[in-house]
């Protein structure tokens, strides 16, 4: 009985023992769980275009404020993956990288217009992305160097020698807005394609070696050399893409006005509408189809609070972009109502993208 006495502490002890330790280990799972998934992360944000453009300015700002509304603080590293209009870094996010929220894209809103017209190289469904938000909502303006003989868009329709206008790719406003021009007001250029991005096409714009191209208002208005230009009027601007005039070009016309005055017909005008939208989306970032979704609404909830962050906005004001932005769910319902047009418009947009 004694002997049995001695003993029976020992189970008891033991049980204690593993309850307390059962407790530590559970505790630090728990603990573990809690922890956010970013902590300790680097997101990529990879940027379609080249260096020192409007869309990789505004792309690592929106990336530089972000990171700080993730739970965990990740690091929000760019990465610039030009070419073909940003076809190249679409297709990465789209069918490289792994879809768990470390990867993001920020690229032409326009590549739409390519699946649209079932252009091969094209391997991304443009709905199926997910959408995490677009700091800006934007419109289009078509310039050309003032000393050049062309002072307004009827110029140009009797122009017997088209001008060289810039281009960096298809489905950059550089090749279809001129083409949009040719087919809706029957205003002739000659594009010149080829250049990496917006920095290339302004160096060959002050050589002469073009002498037009039609940014986005936010970039026209956004930097150099366009606040130099515009004050020193080293351009003319012709027309621009809104519905009504920007306050800074009161005496632009819009595509609209010009469309009424050349009597377009109602085709070319649906034409103008389906490509003209393509700026409306702004600047977007892009993550992966099949992100899962808590990561893609962790993603949307930091970029919603990074468009208020009031450091990002007086950054942005002092570099003159413009903070307008549309969020996830509204850019994944304007994709979808895009990518359904009827066969009469999709031909024509495959010849105003060169098809």
């Amino acid at each position: 009985m004694f002997g049995r006495t001695c003993r029976a502490p020992m189970p008891i002890a033991a049980l204690f023992l593993a309850l307390s330790l059962g407790s530590g280990f559970w505790l630090a799972a728990s603990s573990q769980a809690q922890e956010p998934f970013y902590k300790g992360k680097t997101v990529r944000l990879l940027i379609g275009t080249t260096a020192g453009g409007g869309y990789d300015l505004s792309a690592r700002l929106v990336g530089h404020y972000m990171g700080k509304y993730v739970p965990g603080r990740p690091d929000i590293i760019p990465q610039n993956m030009p070419g073909a209009g940003s076809l190249v870094a679409a297709n990465y996010v789209y069918g490289i990288a792994k879809p768990d929220g470390l990867t993001l894209g920020a690229v032409n809103p326009a590549l739409y217009f390519e699946q649209l017209i079932g252009r091969k190289e094209v391997q991304f469904d443009w709905a199926k992305f997910a959408w995490v938000g677009s700091p800006e909502q934007n419109d289009i303006l078509f310039y050309i160097r003032s000393d050049s003989p062309y002072r307004s868009v009827d110029d140009f329709r009797k122009a017997k020698e088209p001008p060289k206008c810039g281009s960096s790719g298809t489905t950059t406003t550089g090749h279809y807005i001129p083409r949009l021009l040719e087919e809706t007001l029957g205003v002739k250029t000659k594009i010149v394609s080829g250049y990496p991005g917006a920095p290339e096409i302004e160096v060959a714009i002050l050589r002469n070696e073009v002498a037009c191209w039609a940014p986005l208002t936010a970039t026209y208005f956004g930097r150099e050399p366009y606040w130099a230009w515009h004050k020193e009027g080293f351009v003319r601007v012709l027309l621009q893409t809104g519905r009504k005039r920007d306050p800074r070009l009161p005496a632009v016309p819009t595509i609209y006005e010009l469309m009424q005055q050349y009597k377009t017909p109602e085709s070319g005008r649906r034409l103008a509408q389906v490509i003209v939208t393509a700026p409306v989306l702004g600047r977007p970032i892009i993550a992966p189809p099949a992100t899962p979704p808590d990561r893609v609404k962790v993603l949307r909830e930091a970029f919603a609070k990074a468009m208020s962050d009031p450091e990002l906005l007086a950054e942005a004001k002092r570099r003159g972009l413009q903070v307008n932005p549309l969020d996830g769910e509204e850019l994944t319902s304007l994709t979808k109502e895009l990518m359904v047009q009827p066969p009469e418009v999709i031909e024509r947009m495959k010849w105003v993208l060169g098809r």
